[in-house]
């Protein structure tokens, strides 16, 4: 993966703004159709919450798409923060391939 300075869309924004917001939604109206309590809708729609396998399923079956899209947003999100965090940078440089760490 490149490692770029734009951080993509999270989980949360491509939730609200490509799907709650077009199609009217609110956090309720997507709780209840979800089975979910408002308040996991909430954490989604915040940032609060990382889209699991089962969530993702989820929102697949509700929005009529796949579980891999909404993995595959969490995933972006997610490498992308590990690329910027200065711990996590420190953390991937120590690893050494084995052939090299033998």
């Amino acid at each position: 993966m490149l490692k770029t300075k734009r951080k993509p869309a999270t989980v949360g924004e491509i939730l609200v703004e490509e799907f709650m917001q077009p199609m009217g939604l609110t956090q309720t109206a997507l709780a209840a159709a979800m089975g979910v309590q408002r308040k996991h809708v909430n954490e989604l729609c915040n940032g609060r919450r990382n889209v699991t396998a089962p969530t993702a399923l989820i929102l697949g079956r509700v929005f009529g798409n796949s579980a891999e899209f909404w993995l595959n947003v969490q995933r972006r999100s997610d490498l992308w923060e590990a690329m910027h965090s200065p711990r996590e940078c420190e953390r991937i440089e120590r690893a050494r391939p084995l052939n090299a760490a033998a």
